[in-house]
C-alpha cells in the first residue's frame, strides 16, 4: 500500500548546490510549492539563476515542455531575510541543506522546532552527522525527551540524504534517529519517491552507508598521492579504467568539495574513534589553503571556469 506523503508545501533551508537541487526536484517532479531560504541573498540569486539554467537545459533536451519548466519555476518562492525561519511556519516539511557542522545544524533545528507547526517534518540532508543528535536539539528546554512536547518534537526529525547533483542522482538515503516516528519515516520516504528517487535505508551511524564506505576510499587515494605512490592522473585513471568508475577518487573529491570531504572524514573519525578514519594530512592542508575543488576553481585539479 502506498503512503501519502501529505507535503503540500516544502521549505528548503540553504540554496547551495544541494538545497537548490532539492528545491528543483520538489518543484518539478513532486510538483510541490517550495519556500526557499538562505541567509545570503547573493547565494539565493546565484541558486535561482542555476535553476533557470537547469530548466532551460531540460527543455532544450526535450525532457520537459516549456509549460512544465514555467510551472516548476513558479512553484519556488524566496523567503525574505526579515522572515527567516518564521517563513516556514505553515509548511508541511522543511529540508535543511547547510554545511556539515553539527552546532550549526543543532541551532537551526532548535529554531525550526520553535517556529514550525508541531506536525511538520524536519529533515536534514546531512551526509554524515548523527540524526539522533540533531533530533535532540529540537526538544524545548525543560521538556523531557521521553514524553510531552519533547518527544513529539524529536519524533518528526529524519535524515533525508540526497546526492549531488540532485536533479541527476537517483538515490536518497533515509536515516531514522532513535526518536523518529514510523509515520515521519514513511512520509519522508513517500516524498522522496514523489521527487523521482529510489530510497535506501541506513541506521544512524557515522557516515551512514554511503559515506562510511566512500570517504575512506577517497581518503586512502589522497594518502597514496601524499606518499608519492602514483600521480593524481594515474590514481584516477586506474580506478576509471580498471574498475569502471565514472570518476576517479581525486576527481570525485574535487566534485564533492574538499572541505565537505574533510568534514565528513572528521565526523567518521570522531564518531568511531577508529584510526582507519584519520583524515589525510594532505587533505587537511588543502582545505587550510582554501583549495576546495570545483566550487572555487582549485583542488587536485584546476577549474578555470569556476
Amino acid at each position: 500500500m502506498s503512503i501519502a506523503h501529505g507535503i503540500r508545501t516544502l521549505g528548503v533551508l540553504g540554496s547551495g548546490q544541494m538545497g537548490l537541487g532539492i528545491a528543483y526536484v520538489a518543484a518539478l517532479r513532486a510538483k510541490v510549492p517550495v519556500l526557499l531560504y538562505d541567509r545570503s541573498t547573493e547565494q539565493i540569486e546565484k541558486g535561482l539563476k542555476f535553476m533557470d539554467k537547469l530548466l532551460a537545459k531540460d527543455v532544450s533536451k526535450g525532457k520537459i515542455q516549456d509549460i512544465e519548466a514555467k510551472e516548476a519555476r513558479d512553484r519556488v518562492t524566496v523567503v525574505s531575510q526579515d522572515q527567516a525561519y518564521k517563513g516556514f511556519r505553515d509548511v508541511d516539511m522543511v529540508v535543511e541543506a547547510v554545511s556539515e557542522n553539527l552546532p550549526l545544524k543543532q541551532k537551526i533545528f532548535s529554531s525550526l522546532s520553535a517556529e514550525c507547526r508541531p506536525d511538520a517534518i524536519l529533515a536534514s540532508n546531512t551526509s554524515s552527522i548523527s540524526i539522533t543528535k540533531i533530533a535532540a536539539s529540537t526538544i524545548p528546554e525543560g521538556q523531557s525527551s521521553a514524553s510531552g512536547s519533547g518527544k513529539q518534537s524529536a519524533a518528526r526529525v529524519v535524515g533525508l540524504h540526497f546526492f549531488n547533483p540532485v536533479p541527476v542522482m537517483k538515490l536518497v538515503e533515509l536515516i531514522s534517529a532513535l526518536q523518529t516516528s514510523e509515520d515521519t519515516l514513511n512520509r519522508a520516504r513517500a516524498f522522496a519517491v514523489a521527487c523521482g528517487k529510489e530510497v535506501t535505508v541506513s541506521k544512524d551511524v557515522p557516515g551512514f552507508v554511503s559515506n562510511a564506505l566512500l570517504m575512506p576510499f577517497i581518503n586512502e587515494a589522497i594518502m597514496w598521492l601524499e606518499k608519492g605512490v602514483a600521480t593524481k592522473e594515474d590514481i584516477d585513471k586506474t580506478l576509471k579504467l580498471g574498475m569502471n568508475h565514472p570518476m576517479g577518487p581525486l576527481e570525485l573529491a574535487d566534485f564533492i568539495g574538499l572541505d565537505t570531504c574533510l568534514a565528513i572524514q572528521q565526523t567518521l573519525y570522531q564518531g568511531t574513534g577508529d584510526s582507519k578514519y584519520r583524515p589525510s594530512v594532505l587533505l587537511e592542508r588543502m582545505v587550510d589553503a582554501q583549495w576546495y575543488g570545483r566550487k572555487n576553481g582549485k583542488g587536485f585539479y584546476e577549474y578555470p571556469d569556476a
